[in-house]
């Protein structure tokens, strides 16, 4: 444990080191505590986030796709540094796809069981097909070997500001979705509360991140080192869902309350975020080795966004997630978690 603690000090935190030296309960300990904080720490910040967006009038769906995808996926951000900075490359490729994957497969599975959730035809036509050519990009970027490029797989820092590119044309399209919105004067009649209380929220939220995400990152590399198990598999599995609960809170709240378009402009959104910003950040910050086993769950995550897209015309009415549906995806979910614990 001291040599994770080595690579990754913590001279702002001189009251958790004790901590480290302890048994691998700690580990257990501080990884749900970490996780804890992240999912209280992001919804601080939707909060206080979402309340300044509806003040300034913006619609639910774009509430959705920006403020609240960004706030939740804040904990793959702050995990990717962390991670970055413990030199541990396979959690920050196995939190970002293994969250797409949770996103797609387990929130929007299970938020469609507690209602139906439909998609405007922006959604289906323009969001969804950027979703899958983001994850098509990312492929290609990380397996430079496939694609016939020389070198060893990995994403440099040329790549990761392709993906920062790719995020402005995104905040470009979004722009343009706000200025052409039609709806202003229903929106304006959701007033969010008090500004001083919205800031409290913010930097609280922001504060839990920061603290959750170095405790989770240690706990959960100390727990792989201790059991034998691969970073590969704790970032794809229990990093990638402690980090996807807080869109898994989001969207079935907001499913439960008949707030379709945030509960999917939330996932779209958050994935938009994991691979432009936060891949895009981490590799500008240091280039990210590429580890072989990733291929297929890249694969995965590809495949999950287009069954996503598919579902859309398969319900009744059309561009509407189903039950049914949700179910399919939340056995689909259960399928890759077993063959994760298979691959070990």
């Amino acid at each position: 444990m001291s040599s994770v603690l080595t690579s990754f000090p913590c001279p702002a935190f001189p009251f958790l080191s004790a901590c480290f030296e302890s048994d691998a309960v700690i580990d257990y300990l501080f990884l749900g505590a970490g996780l804890a904080l992240l999912i209280k720490g992001a919804g601080y910040l939707v909060a206080g986030s979402s309340s300044v967006a509806r003040r300034l009038h913006v619609s639910e769906f774009i509430i959705g796709l920006t403020v609240v995808s960004f706030g939740t996926s804040l904990p793959e951000l702050v995990i990717a540094l962390f991670a970055g900075a413990a030199n541990s490359p396979d959690l920050i490729i196995g939190n970002v796809v293994g969250s797409n994957i949770a996103n797609i497969l387990l929130v929007l599975g299970v938020a469609s069981i507690i209602h139906p959730l439909s998609a405007t035809n922006s959604t289906v036509w323009r969001e969804i097909p950027f979703t899958l050519l983001a994850s098509a990009v990312l492929f290609a970027m990380l397996n430079d070997g496939f694609i016939g490029r020389a070198g060893a797989s990995a994403l440099g820092r040329a790549d990761a500001l392709g993906l920062l590119a790719f995020f402005v044309v995104f905040l470009y399209y979004v722009a343009q979705t706000i200025k052409g919105e039609k709806d202003r004067e229903r929106v304006g009649h959701h007033e969010g509360h008090g500004t001083g209380r919205s800031i409290v929220e913010i930097v609280g939220g922001i504060a839990g991140l920061t603290i959750g995400g170095r405790i989770a990152v240690t706990g959960a590399v100390n727990i792989a080192q201790s059991w034998g198990m691969s970073e590969a598999f704790i970032g794809l599995s229990i990093i990638a869902i402690g980090t996807s609960l807080p869109e898994l809170a989001t969207s079935c709240v907001a499913a439960y309350r008949r707030n379709v378009d945030i509960a999917v402009g939330n996932v779209v959104g958050s994935n938009i975020f994991n691979l432009f910003i936060v891949l895009g950040i981490s590799g500008v910050v240091r280039p990210i080795p590429f580890n072989p086993v990733y291929t297929l769950d890249l694969i995965v995550m590809i495949s999950a966004t287009v069954v996503f897209f598919v579902f859309m015309f398969i319900g009744h009415p059309g561009k509407t997630i189903q039950r049914r549906e949700g179910g399919v995806l939340v056995l689909l979910y259960a399928a890759y978690m077993t063959f994760l614990i298979y691959r070990g």
